[in-house]
């Protein structure tokens, strides 16, 4: 223990116990920062007071002494517990400082437009239970005739699931050909996320594409969620069935596609699971609630359909999403 820092306490403790003043007491504070920036652990602190007392006032009895012996092996496992303490705390701070930065990057990277075709509204509502998101959204339009749409959800959550994301990105990116059928799409981004990604990440995807001239959609799907197809006429929801594998899996799959015509009213309910398995206290929300909330809300426009949707299970889930929330409706209204 370094004499000054002795003899410098000892002359702080002797005018405190003197005067009395607040003057002492800021004097001891400031000596404190001097001892953080020694790097003094709290049991030597202690030995500094013990040593100043001894000299002070010798007198004292020996259960005083003994008390201080005590304290002072206290103060070691505390010290110890301490310095771990603010570790952590500290590696913690970095962590939040890189998964701030890492957040806004993936929103810079992974950001899509979403297009304006004619007779068309699109509704698109998408938001990450942290600050990471594992759900993507990438929309290919030549904003005239064709309105694609490819609805990703990564089975796993934070950095690993961003970096599966980045990967759709450059295989979506690299499709020029915005005819191109749903089938096809998810058997590029299949190849290329089967080379670039781990053997324990997968990827469940869902592509569609409206075309104005026909007013189909085409459809097929990598192991996703069914979207709902609801039909005006009819008044009536149907599940838009197709089975795939999830991407990654293995490079060589053959999906299948699938059409609908839709009529004017008719719109397209496209979503993660975040949607589907929606839990409250009580347990998990039924798609048949969700349907009958879409249809409640069947004569207002796309966005506002999403909205409001998100909004009523972010309340009934007490405003704590448990998985990223995504939901887009294609909405024919011409």
């Amino acid at each position: 223990m370094p004499q000054e820092i002795g003899r410098q306490y000892k002359e702080i403790l002797r005018q405190y116990v003197m005067r009395q003043t607040e003057q002492n007491l800021y004097a001891g504070q400031n000596f404190s920062r001097q001892l953080i920036q020694k790097n003094i652990a709290p049991e030597d602190v202690i030995s500094i007071h013990k040593a100043a007392l001894e000299e002070m006032f010798p007198e004292l009895p020996m259960n005083v002494w003994h008390s201080f012996d005590l304290l002072i092996e206290m103060m070691i496992r505390y010290g110890l517990a301490h310095a771990e303490h603010q570790s952590l705390i500290q590696q913690q701070e970095e962590m939040k400082v890189e998964m701030d930065l890492a957040a806004n990057v993936q929103r810079t990277l992974l950001k899509t437009t979403v297009p304006e075709v004619s007779g068309l509204e699109i509704g698109l509502v998408s938001v990450p239970a942290r600050k990471m998101n594992g759900d993507y959204i990438y929309f290919l339009s030549d904003n005239k005739f064709n309105a694609g749409v490819a609805v990703a959800d990564v089975i796993g959550k934070g950095i690993p699931a961003a970096l599966c994301m980045s990967m759709i990105k450059y295989g979506m990116d690299s499709l020029q050909d915005v005819t191109s059928d749903p089938a096809k799409v998810l058997d590029i981004i299949n190849r290329i996320v089967e080379k670039s990604v781990d053997d324990d990440m997968f990827i469940s995807m869902f592509y569609g594409r409206y075309n104005v001239e026909t007013s189909i959609f085409t459809y097929a799907s990598a192991g996703h969620e069914p979207a709902l197809f609801f039909d005006a006429k009819k008044d009536e929801f149907s599940e838009l069935h197709a089975k795939g594998l999830l991407l990654g899996v293995v490079p060589n799959v053959i999906y299948k596609q699938h059409e609908v015509k839709m009529e004017i009213g008719d719109f397209v309910v496209m979503m993660t699971d975040g949607v589907t398995e929606c839990r409250t206290d009580e347990g998990f929300i039924e798609q048949e609630f969700i349907a009958s909330l879409i249809h409640s809300l069947r004569h207002e426009s796309a966005q506002t359909i999403v909205d409001s949707v998100f909004k009523e299970l972010e309340k009934m889930q007490n405003f704590e999403l448990r998985d990223d929330f995504t939901l887009v409706i294609y909405k024919k209204t011409s």
